[in-house]
């Protein structure tokens, strides 16, 4: 046991001697930022502010750069004809940023839409009804959250459609939509509007996640039926990515990113290990475990480059198309 110390005699301190300090020249040490990487305020000419100097004057430094990078490697992929694959959650869908994604579409940059059901289902509220997203807290005290009749039964009846006819989920929910009376905006469904563009959509269900599940008219052998026909059609579209293609992963924490994996294994599998050389960007308001590790990560451990970007959508979004068609050099 050690003896109580003696309070009475001065303790001894050492201090490290700083004149001994071996100092470098500032000159030859590496650094992690230079001046010329800056940002750069808004020019006082107003005929000089466009989106491309804005984009010019972001600084050349961490997720800015990466921006940059993900926009140039998306306007490389397409004037190489490689696939630019764009995968939602819901939240992208109710965030009002239809009329961006559709031109994307439109444009011919974004070559394949993958949705969760969420995200077809408010896709297709929207072109049908000018409206959509309830309140879940009130709904569910009395039963009647996700209970609207015409929602459940226009789209299980397009599943049982399509099953007939082999049709995946995201064509029966488009053909569905051309047949509908009256169509209050199909120029902001994404499914509608890549059928008319000849661009696949396709629609990855989770059986009970979804509240058209609930509904009277749900047909469970209909549902897998054309959403496993989509998982097949989704696999064959990523041979595109060999080599430069492009997956953006928009607000979806666990499906797509879970779809995505899964697809993307058969499509090795099939083409002795291609596609591989891709870039990935997950892009959404909080970082997950399942987009980081299955989209940015496992998918381009071995080549390509996976990148996350943090953000509002309604912000992100617009910034990124608006940033492509300026380097694609469109002006409409």
């Amino acid at each position: 046991m050690t003896a109580p110390t003696d309070r009475s005699t001065p303790m001894s301190y050492h201090e490290a001697d700083l004149s001994r300090v071996t100092t470098i020249p500032v000159q030859s040490r590496p650094n992690k930022v230079r001046a010329d990487e800056f940002a750069a305020p808004p020019p006082d000419d107003p005929a000089a502010r466009s989106m491309g100097a804005f984009l010019a004057s972001l600084p050349d430094i961490l997720v800015a750069r990466d921006f940059l990078a993900v926009v140039d490697a998306i306007v490389a992929a397409r004037r190489k004809g490689r696939g630019v694959l764009l995968m939602l959650g819901g939240h992208v869908v109710k965030t009002g940023l239809a009329r961006v994604l559709v031109d994307l579409v439109r444009r011919g940059i974004i070559t394949h839409v993958a949705m969760n059901g969420s995200a077809a289902i408010h896709d297709y509220e929207i072109a049908r009804f000018g409206g959509t997203s309830e309140d879940v807290a009130a709904g569910l005290r009395d039963g009647s959250f996700g209970m609207a009749d015409e929602t459940g039964r226009g789209l299980n009846g397009a599943f049982v459609a399509g099953m007939a006819q082999q049709w995946g989920m995201g064509e029966s929910v488009a053909r569905a939509l051309a047949d509908a009376e009256p169509l209050l905006h199909p120029e902001l469904s994404l499914t509608y509007q890549c059928w008319r563009h000849h661009v696949p959509a396709t629609i990855h269900a989770a059986l009970g996640c979804e509240i058209i599940h609930q509904h009277p008219a749900a047909n469970g052998a209909a549902i897998g039926d054309t959403s496993h026909r989509d998982f097949r059609r989704l696999a064959a579209s990523l041979s595109t990515l060999h080599d430069g293609g492009v997956v953006l992963n928009v607000g979806s924490a666990v499906i797509m990113p879970e779809v995505f994996l899964k697809a993307l294994t058969i499509a090795r599998n099939l083409n002795g290990g291609a596609p591989t050389g891709f870039v990935t960007c997950d892009l959404d308001m909080q970082r997950h475990y399942r987009p980081r590790m299955n989209v940015v990560r496992r998918p381009t451990q071995d080549s390509g480059k996976g990148y996350e970007i943090t953000g509002h959508h309604e912000i992100m979004v617009p910034m990124l198309a608006w940033a492509i068609v300026e380097r694609m050099g469109q002006d409409g």
